[in-house]
């Protein structure tokens, strides 16, 4: 049938939602010792920018060469990623405890959020794709944020759909336990590669 050709739109999906799936699988199983979810993000990245270009090849050979080439950045990401959280949770967390909270603290806390996420945004992806430091990283992904608002006001709003949907009822709720981190994952890094292919090509032509 040629509804199950290998470049028929039937055939393309399914393949995609299996190599979804498998990283997925590998993102999950290799962030459980905490620790390692760092690296694991960021192969799981490393693939997705792949998969958004096909240039993926076979996925758990992918993630795993990643996961060992950005094991010290990734962990180091997710140091950093813990620490910044937990400090903004603290924030809100003694902002709530009175029973007219400080209004300094809930500026503070707001304020601490969007710069958190226009610090980090961006900066697994990097990690995933180019060599720099920890402090590059981070500025570069403030920039980014900065001079391409559309586009992550877009991601914003995409991943925050996706993440609706995940929760909507027991079945969407299957399919986000399933595939759901990954798609995600996948879906930033199908605008970041955008994002990363215009840059290179500007620093390309500026020299």
């Amino acid at each position: 049938m040629q509804l199950f050709q290998v470049d028929s739109p039937l055939y393309k999906f399914l393949q995609r939602f299996l190599d979804v799936l498998i990283l997925n699988f590998w993102l999950i199983v290799c962030c459980i010792p905490i620790i390692t979810a760092g690296a694991s993000i960021t192969a799981a990245y490393s693939v997705a920018l792949k998969m958004a270009k096909e240039e993926e090849g076979y996925i758990t050979k992918s993630f795993f060469k990643a996961f060992k080439e950005n094991w010290k950045q990734g962990t180091v990401l997710w140091v950093i990623t813990i620490i910044c959280s937990y400090i903004i949770y603290l924030d809100f967390e003694v902002y709530r405890s009175y029973e007219d909270g400080p209004v300094i603290l809930l500026i503070i806390g707001i304020l601490a959020c969007i710069a958190f996420f226009s610090s980090m945004i961006y900066v697994y992806p990097q990690a995933a794709k180019y060599e720099n430091t920890v402090k590059q990283y981070i500025k570069n992904s403030q920039q980014i944020t900065i001079r391409y608002f559309g586009k992550t006001m877009l991601l914003v709003v995409v991943v925050a759909v996706e993440l609706l949907l995940a929760i909507f009822n027991s079945v969407t709720i299957f399919f986000a336990i399933l595939i759901g981190p990954a798609v995600i994952i996948y879906t930033i890094s199908g605008i970041c590669i955008k994002i990363f292919d215009e840059i290179e090509l500007e620093t390309k032509d500026a020299k």
